[in-house]
């Protein structure tokens, strides 16, 4: 199970560090990265479970979090589903103490820090999970600069014996070298995640549709429904590791060729005649364009999503079968017209298919200028009707079966926050 921490000897700590460089600097997705980061804190201290906080301005915001101890509570394939909150950038809590004065914090048992402390552990999280949290060691991420990108906590050491017991001084340096590690990958990730915020900003200017919560919650439904379907295929966890890492950054590219369409299609308030709509649909080729020149992975990932995220199980989606750089048919790929014919089933690419379903719920299910969000119970049954026609069914299939995850989702990245 992804994210389950297991006990590692202090030899193979010494050499996961030496290799910790190279495999977070593998990750380019943000979300994906605090996943990796967390994941294999907790293993260098065979901690239950942990957290990362996202400093932002003077808050940090809560942004992800494992436990076994939770996740052993649920059925086989369900994922923990968490709320996001912020907390001040001060010395009240844990969190907000490490972040304000950058020094680590290790506290042996929550339940019994000194009334003299100036921070305070907050009891609600146990209280509504039944968890019982008692050893804290919190490290502040630091920048090469020095300022605080986020803070690392993590949460009941244990024996061999699942016991939970204090974080040691040896577990202290040992995270504190981690983190260093780690912050670079952050920041790196941080600055990713900017510039693709960046070129998604340049399409809102020009189709207020895209929008960074917009496209945020596309690539995490679509990391999910991926995940699933790999998981069901008995997959490598390392290619879905890679997969699910491409798929994220792709998925929230998948309309940036709307930059070349005219204002005066983008921003028409009514319907787009013929002649409107063709023009349109050529931002799929125009965002394909965009990552040509290949240079990774993640180019011919972010070319195929945005090139196939129109196409529909049955054929009659765009832009078909076409040469990417003239935009005329491929030959024998016509139809009587002698337009492109549309691909269809598995013609389209995987990644295309579930990013079609991630981006019509998502549009669907909220507000915009020219429309109301539609009620859930409408959108789901939508979909469950274009099943075999606009979208692949076994990924609707599997859309239904987190459902949960996927709201969580939605709450995460809502338009207002």
């Amino acid at each position: 199970m992804r994210g389950e921490a297991t006990m590692l000897t202090e030899k193979e700590k010494m050499e996961t560090l030496s290799r910790l460089v190279i495999q977070l600097n593998r990750v380019s997705d943000l979300d994906i990265l605090m996943e990796h980061i967390l994941t294999q804190a907790r293993r260098f201290v065979n901690a239950d479970a942990g957290s990362i906080y996202i400093a932002e301005d003077k808050i940090l915001k809560f942004t992800y979090t494992q436990n076994d101890t939770l996740q052993e509570r649920l059925s086989k394939g369900e994922k923990l589903i968490y709320s996001t909150f912020s907390l001040p950038i001060n010395e009240q809590s844990i969190a907000g103490h490490v972040a304000s004065t950058g020094k680590p914090l290790n506290i042996a048992d929550v339940y019994e820090i000194e009334a003299t402390a100036p921070y305070n552990f907050s009891k609600e999280f146990d209280e509504a999970s039944h968890y019982a949290t008692r050893s804290t060691l919190t490290i502040p991420l630091k920048s090469a600069n020095g300022s605080i990108l986020g803070i690392l906590q993590i949460i009941n050491a244990q024996d061999d014996d699942k016991n939970v017991i204090p974080f040691s001084e040896k577990d202290e340096k040992m995270m504190l070298q981690f983190a260093s590690i780690a912050a670079v990958a952050l920041e790196r990730a941080q600055m990713m995640r900017a510039i693709i915020l960046r070129m998604i900003r340049m399409a809102e200017l020009r189709d207020p549709k895209e929008t960074g919560a917009h496209v945020n919650r596309v690539g995490g439904f679509a990391v999910e429904i991926y995940e699933k379907w790999a998981t069901l295929r008995n997959l490598p966890q390392r290619e879905i590791d890679l997969n699910r890492d491409l798929l994220r950054m792709a998925a929230m590219l998948h309309d940036v060729g709307k930059v070349a369409i005219s204002d005066l299609i983008l921003k028409k308030p009514g319907r787009f005649n013929r002649d409107e709509y063709e023009i349109m649909k050529q931002h799929t080729a125009l965002g394909a364009q965009l990552f040509l020149g290949r240079q990774s992975e993640f180019d011919d990932a972010a070319s195929q999503v945005a090139l196939t995220h129109h196409e529909k199980w049955d054929g009659s989606g765009y832009p078909g079968h076409i040469d990417l750089i003239s935009g005329l048919p491929l030959s024998g790929h016509t139809d009587p017209a002698g337009r492109p014919r549309g691909k269809r089933g598995t013609e389209i690419p995987l990644f295309g298919r579930i990013v079609a379903l991630a981006d019509v719920y998502d549009a669907l299910s909220s507000a915009r200028i020219y429309k109301e969000a539609w009620n859930e119970a409408d959108v789901l049954t939508t979909l469950e009707n274009d099943a075999g026609s606009h979208f692949d069914p076994e990924l609707v299939d599997i859309f239904f079966s987190i459902i949960d995850i996927i709201r969580s989702i939605q709450n995460r990245y809502a338009d207002d926050a």
